[in-house]
């Protein structure tokens, strides 16, 4: 198959095998962390759940240190990206350290919820890091290969990362400890991470110090009319901005999707239709816990298909073609699957949802990367980083003010439909428009 030989030529390039090594650990130790923050805030037995409060929870862990992405880029076009990998992943694993401390210890919300905004933040630079970094470890024949491989491997690592995570629950008691414990093991592997960059030279990953900005303080001070610079740089490229903007939309499906799955898991499929039902509460939201672990890992499935057909499909009808063949297959399947509300049927449909959302998210990758140069991508990938961020934590807010306690809202479902149909014309549209110019 063309695809393997793709793949085997890729591999054999010793930058990127190193470069996804640290991806692969990085983001293991994301889905470990992620997964103990969801088991500790959303399915203790002994906390009350409402999409209101998911919703609160993902903006203190997601806005914030977004709105930090453009600071995040000013530094990274500074500073060597291995030493951002080594250092950030380091930093992560004692921040991890001290938020599994805090669960143990009878600490006030906001306390811990400072402290696992901590662990996210710094990977804000790790996230942006790798993502500059990946066109210094290939050519540009390969980069579309890449952007399949490269992130979507990351996101299944992050599913397999969930995995370790339920095992281990599994293996000890149920609790607080349980909930340390996991988040130790993810502090674990963020060092693992930050020691496999160490097999990369310091400067292999750019950026070239002859292309930065050379005064600092000018650089942070001007980061708004950065900020602007860049954005009109990536307007004039008409396809890019497309792309980012299609991508967004349907960052909010996602992100409104989740916190749906969430509530379905916590309450409508848990021991009972409120979670307490024949079983306990702590065997009713371990019950939950499992559903969410199966949705998990089917869209982490969908991923790596996406991966898969992603640069067979770019090649037959172009960038704006998949992309709108995604969207317009997420409008027809997800109302279809979604609106049964039963577990068979939103699995299958998680696993749609990560065939869709991933594929277009490599074509945007691939468009961005493309269109930017080295010395300003950190801060590019920053910004994309912020506006995917900003996007899920906006579906999550409107998805607290549709969703009802058990999850089922057909309103939500219908509307993300419509969301997903619109981006499918407008990018039907700009494609054609383009081929006729």
């Amino acid at each position: 198959m063309p695809l393997a030989g793709d793949l085997r030529t890729l591999l054999r390039f010793s930058g990127f095998r190193r470069l996804l090594a640290v991806r692969l650990l990085s983001q293991l130790a994301d889905g470990v962390f992620q997964v103990a923050l969801a088991a500790h805030v959303v399915f203790s037995p002994e906390e009350e759940t409402s999409p209101a409060a998911i919703a609160s929870a993902m903006a203190v862990l997601l806005l914030p240190y977004s709105l930090l992405g453009p600071f995040a880029g000013v530094l990274l076009d500074r500073w060597r990206r291995r030493q951002v990998l080594l250092f950030g992943n380091l930093l992560r694993a004692v921040l991890a350290l001290g938020t599994a401390a805090l669960i143990l210890g009878a600490v006030p919300d906001w306390l811990f919820y400072l402290s696992a905004l901590s662990v996210t933040a710094v990977n804000r630079f790790i996230l942006a890091g790798l993502s500059a970094s990946l066109p210094r470890v290939v050519d540009d024949e390969r980069l579309v290969i890449a952007n399949s491989l490269s992130p979507t491997a990351g996101t299944v690592a992050a599913a397999s990362g969930g995995g370790v995570a339920f095992v281990v629950r599994l293996l000890v008691p149920g609790g607080s400890a349980s909930d340390a414990l996991v988040v130790t093991v993810a502090a674990t592997v963020y060092l693992l991470a930050g020691l496999a960059s160490l097999r990369m030279a310091r400067d292999a990953l750019g950026p070239e110090p002859a292309r930065v900005q050379p005064r600092f303080g000018a650089a942070v001070a001007g980061t708004a009319r950065g900020l602007l610079e860049g954005l009109r740089h990536v307007a004039e490229r008409r396809t890019a901005a497309r792309t980012l903007a299609s991508m967004a939309l349907m960052r909010f499906c996602y992100g409104a999707l989740t916190v749906m799955v969430l509530m379905l898991c916590r309450y409508s499929w848990a021991n009972g239709a409120d979670g307490a039902g024949s079983g306990s509460g702590g065997d009713a939201a371990d019950d939950g816990l499992k559903w969410l672990g199966a949705a998990v890992a089917v869209s982490a499935v969908g991923f790596l298909v996406a991966a898969l057909i992603t640069p067979w499909a770019v090649a037959r009808v172009g960038q704006l073609g998949w992309i709108a063949a995604c969207a317009g297959a997420a409008a027809v399947l997800e109302p279809l699957l979604g609106l049964l509300f039963a577990p068979v049927p939103m699995m299958a449909a998680a696993f749609v949802l990560g065939v869709v959302t991933q594929g277009a998210k490599i074509t945007t990758d691939t468009a961005v990367q493309s269109s930017v140069d080295d010395a300003y991508r950190g801060r590019v990938f920053a910004l994309y980083d912020m506006l995917f961020n900003v996007a899920f934590v906006g579906a999550a807010a409107v998805a607290a003010l549709v969703l009802p306690h058990d999850g089922q809202s057909p309103l939500l479902v219908v509307g993300v439909a419509g969301i997903y149909l619109s981006v499918a014309v407008a990018m039907t549209r700009f494609r054609r428009s383009r081929s006729i110019a």
